[in-house]
């Protein structure tokens, strides 16, 4: 886990800074685009024309020019004695004169010659943004050790809006030297194929579903996408008190190959457990449900207990316990492959505040005394996605009622130990489960976060989402663009939404073409389902409204990837206590565009941090990525990612430049997908990604760019000892006094139900609840009026 203490902001030598383009830079032309680019004409402070000083960080340094060329007379060396952090890189000069013009949408080879004598040295790139000056692009490549003049080149990612230049050079971010010559930078052809439509033209323009004939046998509310392409489907009791009364505890096997379910034995309640795949493709499963509320009593209780279940075997095996009880935990895998587990409800029904971690060294959880502690409570199912540093990003999005105290996102850092506030996140309190994921690529460090509502309050759901740039030195929220609105069954049948109207239960689902597929929700509390899906492209920060699941997808939904491109949607959870067991599959525009690019072959599935590896493809590729498996439940799978993999082409062979950055890309198994220039992709390969464990421990410390490092929110350390939070036994908005344990009277009902006895009993009965006894001799919803022990029946209606 990464230890470090974040530093001030260091600028480079050459520090980066906005506004240096003052003029209007000319279109990119199929040539070398590099001035100077052996270094031959001489220029000022002891650095060729056109060449600048750069980098960060503390480290002692020296920039040469040399006369130990590639060709000609001189190249340039920069090499570090001493490194704690950071890198030195001489780059293309940041001006109009001499940083290369690109083209938005384009892509471009870049090409050099070098030798070094360190292992840690990338191509890196920065872009010139018109708003936002110049800012760090991305880490296209790590240069192999070379004592020979080599050649390397590498294509970059399609140049993102906005961008007018780019300057590019070798980081040097571990001690030792690189020595480089002869660049090149070359805009690459279009090769676009032809567009063909091969369905309606609905389908290209939106997709379509279609319900499987074969239903769900378990009421699943955990998915897991196996690293062999089937998906884990986890009930326990399912919240059914009966299921639960009798010991019948459920997961499934689904195999998407041949439409085939395997009923698996579950050793305990895993319902609202957490999940997460392990580097070698186990799943770890942590906590679950130890008793269901009594009404007048105590609430959910979580328990100890911690299972890895085995895609090989298709079992469960125990683990040792955890600290404390996590009824609805986080789940995060980290760089080196630990896990980070934080919030849920205790054995007692209080809030857990106790931070929990699995050691994939000791393949354990870990005792109390060895868990940086902060004893804070971050509600139930908190949003913890690991940025680039290995510091934590909560983004707000949780389970049930309000946000954590404060501005409701914040960055947590492990090994200070500290929590740091983060502004701009709007209507905190009504973020209760909306989704969060972190952008494509994962490079680019921004997260999106949409919809949500508040079971406590139960006002309609909204439609608000918002962005992030964790890049930033001091990032905040800004406002992003409304959720697209849809149709809404408030009990009787489908209507437009109006208003401010939106959604909570909303599943986000990142797809091998860059967007998101965002879909399902409701608009209240387990009730009200909104049929509306819509795809988010982060490149133009805008929605398209697609085809939307013809299911209801509220509470206990879950959308994710398949390996061959399409969604796989499944359950629904109503307050009056029903599963929705059937299954819906989404076939995105990009499958309706024609034959799609095939991996013809991986020449290894076994892939090490910095490598480059090399597949073959049918036809010419645009881009390629890793995707990480869907592990979701509750609108939550904070590892969710999709990781570019920079290109090398030459014809059929395709060398893709693996990231050198574990946090960027945590060990485990990914789902490899290739994809043309219309956005079609390949069906994926599974490849695994090997963790720290199998890199040189002398190596230095992973690529790290300076990023979020100035954060003015406000700080805080670790509080006081203690030993939980005190939770409402109806923390999860239902009201226990009526009906089964697994039927769920909200204890507010929606804005529109009038305070009477009639009104909620007609709201009761539009959404299907049936028969409610009551339990005990309370009645706080006034809905047992003549106090025979039934709510809603004739005698309690009568005006």
């Amino acid at each position: 886990m990464n230890t470090r203490r974040r530093r001030t902001a260091l600028a480079g030598v050459g520090a980066l800074t906005a506004g240096l383009i003052l003029t209007s830079p000319q279109h990119a032309e199929a040539a070398n685009l590099v001035q100077n680019p052996g270094f031959e004409t001489a220029g000022t402070d002891d650095m060729p024309a056109c060449w600048e000083k750069s980098g960060w960080g503390d480290n002692d340094f020296t920039f040469q020019t040399v006369a130990d060329a590639h060709s000609g007379t001189k190249a340039m060396k920069v090499t570090l004695t001493r490194r704690t952090e950071g890198d030195r890189k001489a780059l293309i000069t940041e001006s109009a004169a001499c940083a290369p013009a690109v083209s938005v949408g384009k892509q471009y080879d870049l090409g050099l010659w070098y030798k070094t004598t360190t292992p840690d040295a990338n191509i890196t790139v920065f872009r010139h943004d018109a708003t936002a000056g110049w800012q760090y692009w991305t880490d296209l490549k790590t240069l192999d050790m070379a004592s020979a003049w080599t050649k390397a080149t590498v294509r970059t990612p399609e140049v993102p809006a906005g961008t007018d230049r780019i300057t590019w050079g070798v980081s040097v971010y571990g001690t030792g030297s690189a020595t480089t010559d002869d660049y090149t930078m070359d805009q690459v052809p279009d090769v676009v194929p032809p567009a063909q439509c091969t369905g309606t033209s609905t389908q290209c323009a939106d997709g379509s579903w279609s319900v499987l004939p074969t239903q769900n046998p378990v009421r699943s509310m955990h998915s897991v996408v196996l690293n062999n392409g089937k998906v884990l489907l986890i009930a326990g009791s399912g919240n059914s008190e009966a299921n639960f009364d009798a010991g019948t505890f459920t997961s499934a096997v689904y195999d998407p190959a041949k439409g085939t379910y395997k009923v698996v034995p579950t050793p305990k309640d895993m319902f609202c457990a957490g999940h997460v795949q392990l580097q070698d493709g186990r799943v770890l499963v942590m906590s679950g449900n130890k008793a269901y509320p009594v009404a007048g009593g105590h609430g959910y209780e979580g328990f100890k207990d911690s299972y890895v279940f085995d895609p090989k075997t298709e079992t469960y095996s125990r683990t040792n316990d955890l600290n404390d009880g996590h009824w609805y935990p986080s789940a995060t895998e980290l760089g080196n492959g630990d896990v980070i587990s934080f919030g849920g409800l205790r054995e007692d029904s209080t809030g857990s505040v106790t931070a929990e971690l699995w050691s994939d060294k000791d393949q354990q959880w870990q005792p109390l005394w060895k868990v940086n502690q902060t004893w804070s409570y971050w509600g139930l199912y908190p949003a913890m996605i690991l940025m680039q540093d290995g510091r934590l990003f909560y983004s707000g999005s949780h389970v049930f009622g309000n946000n954590i105290p404060g501005t409701g996102s914040a960055v947590y850092d492990y090994g200070a130990n500290t929590v740091t506030q983060i502004p701009g996140l709007r209507n905190k309190d009504q973020r209760d489960q909306s989704a969060s994921v972190l952008l494509p690529p994962a490079q680019d460090q921004k997260v999106l976060t949409l919809g949500g509502g508040n079971i406590d309050s139960n006002p309609d759901a909204n439609r608000l989402t918002d962005v992030i740039d964790l890049k930033q030195a001091n990032p905040s929220y800004i406002a992003g663009p409304q959720i697209p609105q849809g149709k809404v069954d408030l009990g009787n049948g489908k209507i437009a939404e109006t208003g401010a109207q939106g959604k909570m239960y909303v599943s986000a689902v990142l797809l091998p073409d860059g967007k998101v597929l965002e879909t399902g929700g409701a608009l209240h509390n387990r009730a009200d389902p909104v049929y509306e899906s819509s795809i988010y492209d982060p490149g133009g920060n805008t929605f398209d409204p697609v085809a939307a699941d013809p299911e209801s997808r509220g509470y206990h939904s879950s959308a994710f990837l398949l390996p061959d491109g399409r969604v796989m949607a499944t359950g629904d959870n109503p307050g009056n206590g029903t599963w929705n067991h059937n299954v819906s599959i989404y076939t995105p525009p990009y499958l309706y565009k024609g034959t799609r690019p095939t991996i013809t072959s991986v020449i290894n599935q076994e892939w090490k941090y910095g490598d480059t590896q090399r597949i073959t493809v049918d036809r010419p590729v645009a881009k390629a990525e890793l995707i990480r498996p869907a592990a979701v439940t509750h609108s939550s799978d904070p590892n969710q990612r999709f990781v570019d993999l920079p290109l090398s082409v030459s014809g059929n062979n395709v060398d893709l430049n693996v990231t050198n950055n574990p946090n960027m890309a945590p060990p485990g198994w990914y789902m490899l997908f290739a994809v043309d220039a219309n956005g079609v992709p390949s069906v994926a390969k599974w490849v695994h990604l090997t963790g720290p464990a199998a890199l040189n421990a002398k190596t230095a410390s992973p690529h790290v760019h300076s990023f979020a490092d100035a954060l003015s929110g406000k700080v805080s350390g670790p509080g006081k000892k203690r030993t939980s939070q005190p939770v409402s036994p109806t923390i999860s908005g239902c009201d226990r006094h009526y009906g089964s344990v697994n039927v769920c009277v909200p204890t507010v009902f929606p804005p529109q139900v009038r305070r009477t006895a009639a009104a909620r009993c007609t709201w009761l009965r539009q959404n299907h609840y049936g028969r409610l006894r009551v339990n005990g001799g309370d009645d706080p919803l006034g809905l047992d009026r003549d106090r025979d022990g039934t709510a809603c029946g004739k005698g309690d209606v009568r005006r």
